[in-house]
């Protein structure tokens, strides 16, 4: 269950995990889907009897940009809601590292930890989360992260946050 939390409570989570989604499948259908998106059709992400033949993963994988595009969803799905949020905006990425490839069928889920957050002038609040996405099974993570968020509120709601 998703936790809905005031902007003054924020800093009371900076330390903690403050959730782990469900589990996603990663699928061929959308390793497809992603490698129509974005161009990318090299052989170890869509063809998977050549992927089985000539690499060393035993089949297709997804691609490290189709993982980490999966922590939206992930995130939506388990990090705590602040009710005063008008708008969020992602920020961008530091230390981004693909650790572990995801095969074709396996589930992942994300985790995030809450590392920081201060206020970016009158109505942003800018949230850095460690985030990993576990693979179902595996014992190194897919990728590892720090990913920053914006959250808009209205200037009339800013707590102050020792």
């Amino acid at each position: 269950m998703v936790k809905d939390i005031s902007l003054a409570e924020v800093k009371d989570y900076i330390g903690h995990e403050v959730g782990v989604s469900r589990w996603f499948t990663v699928d061929q259908s959308m390793i497809d889907t992603f490698a129509d998106a974005t161009l990318d059709h090299q052989f170890i992400h869509t063809d998977p009897e050549r992927a089985r033949d000539e690499t060393p993963f035993g089949g297709t994988i997804a691609h490290g940009f189709l993982t980490l595009s999966l922590l939206s969803a992930m995130n939506f799905d388990c990090a705590p809601r602040v009710r005063e949020q008008t708008m969020g905006i992602n920020f961008g990425f530091d230390k981004v590292r693909f650790m572990a490839p995801v095969k074709c069928g396996k589930r992942v889920r994300g985790h995030f930890t809450l590392k920081e957050a201060r206020f970016r002038g009158a109505e942003l609040l800018a949230i850095n989360y460690a985030v990993s996405i576990e693979i179902e099974d595996e014992r190194k993570p897919a990728l590892t992260a720090e990913w920053i968020t914006l959250i808009q509120f209205d200037a009339a709601d800013r707590p102050e946050m020792a």
